[in-house]
């Protein structure tokens, strides 16, 4: 009797997306299922960018870190294709590339990000990509005195807010390092400063900012007709949940300089369910609903939160599932999510935590010192400790 000795044939999982989920997704598929998956991804970019670190560039710290890609798939054994995802044929599982090039998936996993969209004609719009191009003429014109009024903006289909309280917290610093009178309001619709922590970090938040002479319209739609002129309106719904900290009516504000968030707007991707905004609809395992064996992590979800630690957690929870689907013996989990922030400020940082649920924040915490081990901006099981390792290899030379 012959019996047949081959070797399984792995699992096919396509990676589409180089950024943090992506890498995330693929550290954990090679710990959870290790030689039973194969690795193909499919990126733009030749490198990661540590882009929660870019908020310093235009204040003259250092660049942030920059990984290349192409270390990374040697290490991870992933096949690296320099390449944009355009699309999949869900029948056939096939992905197909913008350059034409169809890639066979047996799991597809999308990181596809989300587009940045200028709300405002008549204000910088930031841009973690290019922030120091963006700001350091403003920076520079702060140190020089020739800047008295500064905003900052959060538009009412606002992102993550983070990045928009860390500038005004390092613009007041260095504001006050050069000796410069320097007048900061920051104008959000959220219902209090970074509402979504829960109402201890907003507190604590609230206070760090007028300690450091910020004022904070709350509960404020914002539009920009012109250069130095916002009109700010009140946000019904904020104001009509009552846990608004300031109530404004119709005014006007002018100032020297206006600093904004983007919108976001998701991939679109054809042939996949999305919302009205474009972003992937995703179950509790991050699988996009209604269609078999297709994952998604990361600012192209529907999740509200827009977060490299959140991204991260959506990354584990697809790639249990996949590996799952792959043979491994694992029992996938739901995605929890649990935010854990660190807030720059230009002096010494500050540090959030909360669960969420249902949309809600619940142990919110608000601390001088780190509230868990190994403290990081991007706060992710594998790629945190990758990362450090990596580091410790530049270092040592």
């Amino acid at each position: 009797m012959k019996t047949d000795d081959r070797t399984p044939e792995p699992f096919r999982v396509l990676l589409a997306g180089g950024g943090v989920a992506s890498l995330e997704a693929a550290l954990a598929l090679r710990d959870l299922a290790a030689d039973r998956v194969s690795l193909t991804m499919i990126a733009p970019n030749d490198e990661l960018v540590y882009r929660p670190m870019t908020v310093r560039e235009p204040f003259a710290y250092a660049a942030a870190e920059r990984y290349p890609l192409e270390q990374m798939a040697r290490d991870l054994g992933i096949r690296l294709m320099r390449d944009s995802f355009a699309g999949a044929d869900q029948d056939g599982r096939v992905a197909r590339t913008e350059s034409g090039e169809d890639v066979p998936y047996d799991a597809l996993m999308l990181c596809l990000g989300a587009r940045l969209l200028a709300r405002y004609e008549h204000a910088i719009t930031i841009d973690d990509r290019r922030l120091d191009e963006l700001l350091h003429g403003l920076i520079q014109d702060i140190e020089g005195g020739y800047v008295h009024d500064l905003a900052f903006v959060v538009p009412p289909r606002m992102a993550w807010p983070f990045p928009l309280y860390e500038l005004a917290l390092m613009s007041a610093r260095r504001a006050y390092d050069v000796g410069v009178e320097l007048a900061i309001t920051l104008l959000t619709p959220e219902d209090a400063p970074l509402a979504i922590f829960g109402k201890a970090t907003s507190r604590g938040v609230l206070r760090l900012l007028t300690e450091n002479g910020i004022e904070v319209v709350a509960a404020a739609r914002c539009e920009i007709p012109a250069h130095g002129r916002i009109v700010i309106k009140p946000d019904r719904r904020a104001l009509a949940s009552g846990r608004a900290t300031t109530r404004p009516g119709q005014r006007e504000l002018r100032v020297d300089r206006i600093v904004a968030l983007p919108e976001l707007e998701g991939p679109a991707v054809p042939g996949l369910p999305a919302t009205r905004r474009g972003f992937l609809p995703v179950d509790r395992h991050c699988q996009v609903r209604g269609v078999d064996r297709i994952y998604a992590a990361g600012d192209a979800t529907d999740f509200p939160i827009k977060f490299g630690g959140i991204a991260a957690q959506q990354a584990d929870a697809a790639a249990e599932a996949i590996a799952a689907l792959a043979g491994a013996a694992v029992t996938p989990s739901v995605f929890h999510p649990v935010i854990h922030g660190i807030l720059l400020t230009g002096g010494e940082p500050r540090y959030l935590t909360a669960h969420l649920t249902g949309g809600h924040a619940f142990s919110s915490k608000f601390t001088e010192t780190s509230m868990w081990s190994a403290p990081t901006k991007i706060a992710a099981k594998y790629l945190a400790p990758y990362l450090e390792r990596l580091d410790r290899v530049t270092r040592t030379g």
